[in-house]
């Protein structure tokens, strides 16, 4: 699972506000090269909640990204460098996201997160 689509996944637990951002607890995670594209980054630039986006990359061991941002950062090669590594780069294989207010465990497995609820949480 990429931190792309870790900031998209939120709980759906019946009776559950704030389900979002969802915590990780990371067993393995891998770094695998992508060719970047300026165009697909700038344009997911705006739909990243930005903070959250940090916190999962600081939890997996990657600091480079700076915490406030503003869309002028897309002119830097630097930036869009890092942006791009963090989003689309580094693979959570195993372990499990952890719903905020709940505590509820949702393992992923050979980076497919397992996000079904049982009956009493629907």
């Amino acid at each position: 699972m990429r931190l792309l689509t870790h900031n998209m996944l939120s709980s759906n637990i019946k009776g559950v506000a704030n389900g979002f951002p969802l915590k990780i607890e990371a067993g393995k995670v891998m770094q695998k090269q992508v060719e970047m594209n300026l165009d697909f980054l700038k344009n997911m630039f705006s739909k990243i909640e930005w903070k959250p986006f940090v916190e999962a990359a600081k939890t997996l061991g990657y600091s480079e990204l700076s915490e406030d941002v503003d869309p002028s950062l897309l002119d830097s090669q630097e930036f869009l460098s890092n942006f791009h590594h963090a989003l689309l780069e580094i693979h959570l294989k195993e372990g499990a996201l952890v719903c905020p207010e709940t505590g509820r465990k949702f393992p992923f497995s050979k980076g497919i997160p397992n996000m079904l609820l049982h009956e009493d949480e629907v």
